[in-house]
């Protein structure tokens, strides 16, 4: 039986344990993993945990489960796939993080794997396939480390919420139908939702702004019938440089509470040409709060009078 052991490596402009925290609390991989749409606990124990990760491959929507065991005081986090992908028997690794200076430090990418049947030709596919995946998901990990890092006090999140006298099914599923929100948003003018992989959904549509101009966004959504849907948006209006979010609905004792939630990080490169070269973060921060509640309030609204008028 052969195991192959590799490793990956590179350095990265922030703290070691920022860059640690980062890959440890899931909910951030979405800003520094691009391909991630969304991660769960499945499991969660004070050091070992099973998440499912939806991630897009290839412009398709996958997703999979992984155990980990995390280590703060050694910086380091083991991972080990349920179930692996053919040619693929069984899969592992290890994030180890390295201080190099206060600024500073080095991710280590472990990987150790082993190849259906032992063949030959398999692992030679897998250590090109390895190879090649890490070397370009260290790139981007470094690129999106470094930004989070940097642009820490750019990022933002909130949420807007509202009390319906309706059953939390009901305004479930008008948010998951977003194939009929142009019938039923006015802010929305056309809509593209495919579902190729149930729970799993690209939706793009051409929303309308306040001041009438009409912009194009794509998003992929993952959805937990009937109590919340995830998403995160992947074509991004000019302020943006991340999107991501999710509606929830509880039941209550006189109905249900509609939610939506927001996590924003703004780009700064673009303040000046979109708001003028007056303003400021806190101008964008506002403009883009004010846009986003505009359209989730509506949304909600909608969603409130769709569920109480099936009272």
């Amino acid at each position: 039986m052969t195991i192959r052991e590799v490793e990956h490596d590179i350095a990265v402009a922030a703290p070691a344990e920022t860059v640690y925290r980062l890959l440890a609390e899931v909910e951030n991989w979405p800003r520094i993993f691009p391909p991630t749409i969304h991660v769960e606990h499945v499991e969660r124990g004070a050091r070992e945990e099973r998440i499912q990760i939806w991630a897009t491959a290839n412009g398709e929507a996958k997703n999979w489960t992984s155990r980990r065991v995390l280590n703060p005081d050694g910086l380091r986090i083991d991972f080990r796939q349920e179930v692996s992908t053919h040619p693929v028997a069984t899969m592992g690794g290890a994030w180890i993080i390295e201080p190099l200076s206060a600024t500073e430090s080095r991710i280590r990418l472990l990987h150790d794997y082993r190849a259906v049947d032992d063949d030959p030709g398999h692992l030679a596919w897998i250590d090109e396939a390895v190879d090649r995946n890490s070397r370009s998901e260290l790139a981007a990990l470094r690129t999106n480390v470094e930004r989070a890092h940097a642009e820490a006090d750019l990022t933002f999140s909130f949420e807007d919420s509202v009390d319906i006298a309706g059953a939390a099914k009901d305004v479930y599923d008008f948010v998951n139908e977003a194939h009929l929100w142009s019938e039923r948003l006015p802010h929305v003018a056309t809509v593209r939702l495919t579902e190729d992989t149930p729970g799993l959904q690209t939706l793009e549509m051409d929303t309308r702004a306040q001041d009438g101009s009409v912009h194009t966004t794509k998003s992929y959504r993952v959805t937990f019938p009937h109590h919340r849907i995830a998403y995160k948006q992947v074509t991004l209006p000019a302020l943006m440089t991340l999107h991501t979010g999710y509606w929830t609905f509880a039941e209550t004792a006189s109905g249900t509470t509609a939610s939506s939630q927001h996590t924003v990080t703004l780009n700064t490169g673009n303040i000046a040409r979109i708001l003028g070269e007056d303003a400021t973060v806190a101008d964008a921060r506002a403009y883009v709060h004010n846009a986003l509640s505009t359209n989730s309030r509506a949304t909600l609204g909608h969603a409130k009078a769709h569920a109480e008028a099936r009272r």
